[in-house]
């Protein structure tokens, strides 16, 4: 195995970048080639019918079935025009990934052949299987049917030779069984609630969307390396590993220049993006060695998340072109960052304004007030669940980690926004009217002030910063859905809005004036979300102190953060926003739960696998050398002499033995503790049990293990070591 080791280190060391084919275009010229998007909906729908797709589209009505009809007929042409001889409906169950299966355009004729063909109906909705599928209990083995129905917003495209057809995914009887429909729902929801409170300041507002941009982080390795160690293999993350000498500490990689493979590997990246329409901007080294990210341009909530699945299966292909292994685990490595997948989220009106960007007047100056503070409460009444959006086995190992947000829903602000929001609190409307601040901008609401946000500094701790005309979700997992987190979040800002617009037209009513109305009404909001403004260092023990006295979910355990969505008021916000029905959060919670556990238990048996058949056999192979050498001592030399020159064989003889026992002890009370919590029947309290007994013993067999890494001949260790996995030639 060391030979094996030796040899698949030499062949990644001096593996060369391989050349890319690139276009002889430029990007904005292949641009969007293979999606079927407005220019090629122009160029072969009849006119009619783009006019009324489009208008579907953006008013977000449904479509006419035999309007859908004239649409395939125009999509399956360029589909072919594209060399596709497949369509497939593209949809997200709740493995957290897509699923497809792929059809031909293929009937028969009638005559014994057959004739390319693909009708509204087939475009419209496709059967699935849906028991194969994770659904908590709401489909039965034997209830197998399930539905996929186009959504319209989201373009169609090709990968390959398959046109791909973005869908929703719900079951028989109506619940859903994927990701995209509840954000969809969320998304609805925001709208109406926002564009509701807009009104108050722009009454020709029709609808508000709400707007997304990931920022993909990963890590990349030499393939050889990565078919050399199991553990990257089946769980995506180094189960053992002693952290190398030189890692991140000397923060040398974070922007420093793209290794030549790398780059060619990003351009083949950015080139594939380009023509499936995802719009890849930014590139960069991040803070770990081997650790990269990618960010778009911010597009709509619902097309961004579809864009950034894309990416996650394109990333993939592209690695493996390159020979790379692309590593979307939160955590692989330990003693160095983790990657996460920062949801940058904004809303904005269809008149072109950003709602959490201040303006030129009072009006628009007042509305950003308005609903910056609305999301501050929002977060603030549902920081347990924002915190259950993000969470998952994988996400675990990152949070808190000292170089991530930590396990705690904070929002950071920056000092020129919080002066203003304690300068709102603590002033009556009339003071309002004329106030300066301490560098001389103006507060007065028929001039909240000129606020310079670029002034305001970034938080790298806090799980959820404001950032200039945005608010920055940090705490989003890289191997994560992003539409997790945006559902939880849109929903909860739409639930607020709605609260909100309810007390000020009672204060309306009641006699006061618009203004003054909101201006109590913002007042309140501040002073009831005070708890969850912090612009402190989040990583800190006195934060984690602090944050228990202002009573804000501080739990740990991930099986039981997942306990915030069956929370009386987690379960009335969903429904009252028609995203998820009691059944639905039940029956997510059981696959949450279920995935947690089964996370878990293919990690220990891993780690168990590689414990006892690589690691223990090496190390007392190596211990049998040195007693060999030992004998061999005491054999030629006088008893004094030779246990002085044996002393260190004898110690570490010793280690090696302590360090053997305790990885064998803890391996035998892993697996009996599997036994004990599979006998439980609750998902929930399975779950629990495999956090509470079963982590506990992979974390002393990894401690154990890595410290005979440190003892046992380098040539006799059967993995690739971390100097060797995280530096790229």
């Amino acid at each position: 195995m060391s030979h094996l080791r030796f040899k698949v280190v030499d062949e990644a060391f001096n593996r060369k970048a391989d050349p890319v084919e690139i276009p002889a275009e430029r990007p904005q010229e292949y641009y969007g080639k293979n999606v079927f998007n407005r220019q090629k909906m122009f160029e072969y729908l009849p006119a009619d019918t783009f006019e009324a797709l489009i208008n579907a589209i953006d008013n977000k009505e449904a479509l006419p079935r035999e309007v859908a009809d004239s649409v395939a007929d125009g999509m399956k042409q360029w589909a072919i025009d594209m060399g596709a001889r497949h369509y497939t409906h593209w949809f997200q169950p709740l493995t957290e990934t897509t699923a497809e299966k792929h059809d031909g355009f293929v009937e028969h004729d009638g005559k014994g052949g057959v004739i390319e063909k693909f009708n509204g109906k087939l475009l419209v909705q496709q059967e699935p299987d849906a028991s194969s599928f994770p659904n908590g209990g709401i489909r039965n083995t034997f209830e197998a049917r399930g539905y996929s129905a186009w959504d319209i917003s989201s373009p169609a495209f090709i990968m390959g030779n398959t046109l791909c057809i973005p869908t929703i995914f719900i079951s028989y009887t109506g619940e859903s069984l994927d990701y995209k429909t509840p954000l969809l729902r969320a998304l609805n929801s925001v709208d109406k609630a926002a564009t509701a409170v807009a009104r108050y300041f722009d009454p020709e507002v029709r609808h508000v969307r709400s707007y997304l941009g990931w920022e993909q982080e990963y890590f990349l390795v030499d393939e050889a390396l990565y078919n050399a160690r199991p553990d990257l293999m089946l769980t995506g993350r180094t189960l053992m590993g002693h952290e190398s000498a030189k890692n991140q500490q000397l923060e040398d990689h974070y922007f420093g220049a793209i290794p030549s493979r790398v780059e060619a590997f990003m351009l083949d990246l950015e080139i594939e993006c380009h023509r499936l329409g995802i719009p890849a901007k930014t590139r960069h080294n991040e803070v770990a060695p081997n650790q990269f990210e990618l960010a778009p341009i911010f597009e709509e909530t619902n097309l961004a998340n579809d864009h950034n699945l894309l990416l996650m299966s394109l990333i993939a292909e592209v690695a493996r072109r390159h020979h790379f292994r692309v590593l979307l685990h939160e955590k692989p490595f330990a003693g160095i960052n983790g990657s996460g997948k920062h949801n940058n989220w904004s809303l904005g009106t269809d008149r072109g304004v950003l709602l959490f960007a201040p303006g030129k007047d009072s009006r628009q100056n007042l509305q950003f007030i308005t609903f910056v503070v609305n999301v501050m409460a929002a977060v603030h009444r549902h920081n347990g669940l924002l915190k259950a959006s993000i969470a998952s086995a994988t996400n675990a190992h990152r949070l808190g980690a000292n170089e991530a947000p930590p396990a705690i829903i904070s929002i950071f602000t920056g000092s020129q926004l919080a002066d203003i929001l304690e300068r709102i609190e603590s002033s009556s409307n009339s003071e309002l009217s004329d106030l300066a601040s301490r560098e001389g901008l103006r507060l007065n609401v028929s001039q909240i002030p000129e606020i310079m946000l670029d002034n305001t500094d970034r938080n790298r701790t806090s799980p959820f910063a404001f950032t200039g005309n945005r608010f920055e979700f940090r705490a989003v997992g890289s191997s994560a859905n992003c539409a997790s987190a945006m559902i939880a979040l849109n929903s909860a800002v739409a639930d607020q809005l709605i609260d909100f617009r309810k007390k000020v037209d009672a204060r309306v009513e009641a006699g006061e004036t618009l203004r003054n109305a909101l201006l109590e009404e913002i007042r309140i909001l501040i002073r009831q979300s005070r708890p969850i403004h912090f612009d402190g260092n989040g990583y800190s023990d006195e934060w984690k102190a602090e944050a228990e006295k202002r009573g804000l979910d501080c739990e740990t355990s991930v099986p039981k953060i997942f306990d915030a969505y069956l929370r009386p008021e987690s379960i009335r916000m969903f429904a009252e926003a028609g995203v998820f029905s009691k059944v639905e959060l039940e029956a997510r919670n059981e696959v949450k739960w279920e995935m947690y556990t089964k996370k878990v238990q293919i990690e220990a048996r891993v780690l168990g696998d590689l414990a006892i058949n690589h690691v223990l056999p090496v190390a007392i192979r190596y211990q049998s050398i040195l007693l060999d050498n030992v004998s061999k001592i005491k054999a030629l030399f006088p008893d004094g002499q030779a246990a002085e020159m044996s002393e260190t064989e004898m110690d570490t003889i010793v280690s090696i033995s302590g360090h053997c026992k305790v990885i064998k002890q803890e391996v035998d009370a892993m697996v009996e503790a599997r036994r004990q919590a599979n006998r439980i029947e609750s998902e929930r309290e399975k779950a629990i049990a495999y956090h509470d007994t079963v982590v506990p013993c992979m974390d002393v067999i990894r401690y154990h293990i890595d410290k005979l890494e440190l003892m046992v001949d380098n040539e006799m260790w059967p993995l690739p070591k971390y100097r060797e996995l995280l530096f790229i030639r």
